[in-house]
């Protein structure tokens, strides 16, 4: 029996979705009192936005690795 896999055809570029997933946490994080929750949507919005970085550094040509 072979396993089906769910594949989708996404609409916006990898970047977007790091770029909209981040905004999204942030004004999440911004409705909610100083706690954990709160500090967990801020560091999801940071992770979103390193690897937002990383996948800009990785996509342009030419660049060296950072020192």
């Amino acid at each position: 029996m072979t396993v089906k896999r769910n594949r989708r055809k996404q609409t916006s570029s990898f970047d977007e979705r790091l770029k909209r997933a981040a905004h999204e946490a942030r004004e999440a994080a911004q409705c909610l009192p100083p706690g954990p929750q709160r500090e967990m949507l801020l560091k999801k919005a940071g992770q979103a936005e390193t690897a937002q970085r990383i996948n800009q550094w990785l996509a342009s040509p030419g660049q060296r690795s950072p020192r």
